[in-house]
């Protein structure tokens, strides 16, 4: 898969002059890679307004990096490196990314900005949603083929192992994130770490997962019921299928995203749970698995076509369960594309 880095960096450079600065001083490592290719742990690229950008990495990664379109220095301190070359006053810098010492460290002249390079990175080109696409396969695959084990007796820990053995068995690069596994009461923890707690007949359970392929994240949710649901359960579960529904049916290019998170939002509150949906709706996906845009009640800025994102609304009852449903899909003019595919009907086990 080629990516047309030196594009995404002219893309940048014409951003920075209505930011007021003549270059950019790139520290996060999702977005070093974003726009020069290169995976490590300990890089940073300069980016200048007229396009031309220079790489620092250390010796672990150097050899790589000058195989790629763009210069590089070789720097264990790799913002130390390129402060010899920063433009001065004028100069920003990824406030979220690089910590108060090193900013101190650097001089003054720096101006901390906001998510610039995560603002191109929500709109996805056609190589990047050819990964998450097959991402999103991997884990719909590995939810059919774990579901037929899914029994009592077993464990939330001992499911969240065959959720990711399986994802990476069929050709994930590893889990997206940590998975959660929440069985009956527990499910009324948004984001519960499986434990021991047993699987039980009667228990709602709620996983959420995903594979991470080629750097790119999927992430899907859905819940289950272990045997013949109560009448709450399917009503709950009914609920948020609803909500989750009107959610995906208002993702639409130009559309605000706090619009989004009201349109499933509302449809819980008039049901008489507003409190016990205690989230934002949903998040873009990409190289890291929480990224702009994010869907909630006081998020500002509208959607724009070709964004991945996630749909999730869930409701959850303290000291009884809850109910979550997921879905990653991809903004288009013409209707949302699902990127997940596994059915949203409740699955009895």
């Amino acid at each position: 898969m080629t990516f047309d880095y030196a594009a995404r960096r002219e893309r940048l450079a014409g951003l920075l002059p209505a930011h007021e600065v003549q270059a950019l001083l790139v520290t996060s490592p999702e977005n070093v890679r974003y726009l020069t290719g290169l995976a490590s742990s300990n890089a940073a690229v300069l980016v200048r307004a007229d396009g031309s950008a220079l790489l620092a990495t250390d010796n672990r990664y150097i050899d790589v990096a000058r195989a790629l379109d763009v210069p590089a220095v070789e720097a264990a301190d790799v913002a130390g490196a390129l402060a010899g070359v920063l433009e001065g006053p004028g100069t920003g810098i990824e406030a979220a990314s690089m910590s108060v010492a090193t900013y101190r460290r650097l001089g003054e002249g720096l101006v901390p900005l906001g998510p610039v390079v995560e603002v191109l990175r929500a709109v996805k080109d056609d190589a990047e949603l050819a990964l998450l696409r097959t991402a999103c396969e991997l884990t719909d695959q590995a939810f059919a083929d774990v579901s037929q084990r899914i029994a009592p007796g077993m464990t939330e820990r001992d499911l969240a192992r065959l959720l990711d053995n399986r994802m990476t068995e069929l050709g994930a690069d590893k889990p997206a994130f940590d998975t959660i596994v929440a069985a009956g009461e527990n499910g009324a923890i948004p984001h519960h770490a499986p434990t021991g707690r047993e699987l039980r007949a009667g228990d709602l359970v709620t996983m959420d997962f995903g594979a991470r392929y080629h750097g790119y994240h999927a992430d899907m949710t859905r819940t289950v019921c272990l045997g013949p649901p109560a009448a709450w359960q399917r009503e709950l579960y009914d609920l948020v299928v609803a909500a989750q529904r009107a959610g995906r049916h208002a993702l639409a290019p130009g559309v605000p995203a706090g619009d989004v998170d009201a349109a499933a939002r509302s449809v819980i509150a008039e049901a008489g749970h507003g409190e016990h949906f205690r989230h934002g709706l949903g998040h873009g996906v990409g190289l890291q698995i929480h990224e702009e845009p994010f869907l909630g009640p006081s998020r500002t800025g509208r959607l724009e076509d070709r964004v991945p994102i996630t749909v999730e609304p869930g409701v959850y009852l303290p000291g009884r369960g809850g109910v979550r449903i997921e879905d990653t899909l991809v903004t288009r003019e013409g209707g949302p594309e699902l990127f997940t595919k596994t059915t949203k009907e409740l699955l009895v086990l």
